[in-house]
């Protein structure tokens, strides 16, 4: 558990300041921590996590004690948030709750660094979520489709098929197939153009 909450905060500290104007408050490490720590969609991630391995100890008492616990900080952070990921989902680290509100992950296997805006739905029979995969606000994957490694899934989208590695779906039902789906490429290099302009310009 410890090992994916790390991979989940240092995950989302790339991610925000990637967006962020460079200052004091994204340079300093433990500000971007705190940062990430304070967000609202943090704690779902955190939920989930503890829910999670709540449901995976095996020691009888201490696990029904977990679970106690575990249940009742999740439909708390589940309440404000608006949030639903469920303890049963199979999640790698990495998880980036872009936008809360909206959200359910049912009980599936999602790869690592997944990022969900708000209103992305993931039923619990979809066959499974590879790697590095971008759900824009609004998507829907629903069946027992499955999705490979590096894809971008647009917004809105309505996923019924597999969905190929690296490719980017967008449709109701996605059926718009675009080659490449690394979206974290296209957000450095639009970073760099901009820098480049504000030298130039």
């Amino acid at each position: 558990m410890f090992e994916n909450v790390r991979g989940d905060i240092n995950r989302a500290k790339w991610d925000r300041d990637e967006f962020l104007a460079a200052g004091g408050w994204t340079k300093t490490t433990w500000l971007s921590t705190f940062r990430v720590l304070i967000a609202q969609s943090t704690w779902s991630v955190f939920a989930h996590r503890f829910a999670h391995w709540a449901t995976l100890c095996r020691i009888p008492v201490v696990r029904q004690v977990l679970l106690v616990f575990a249940i009742i900080f999740e439909r708390f952070i589940q309440i404000c948030n608006g949030s639903i990921i469920h303890r049963d989902a199979q999640i790698g680290p990495g998880l980036v709750v872009h936008t809360p509100y909206g959200v359910f992950l049912g009980p599936t296997r999602i790869g690592a660094n997944c990022t969900v805006g708000t209103g992305v739905l993931i039923g619990g029979g979809c066959g499974g979520v590879g790697d590095n995969v971008y759900f824009g606000p609004g998507a829907k994957v629903l069946g027992t489709c499955k999705i490979g490694n590096n894809c971008v899934v647009a917004a809105n989208s309505l996923v019924l098929t597999d969905v190929p590695d690296n490719t980017t779906v967008m449709g109701v039902p996605a059926r718009i197939r675009l080659p490449g789906g690394n979206v974290q490429r296209f957000r450095r290099q639009n970073f760099e153009e901009k820098d480049k302009v504000k030298k130039t310009g």
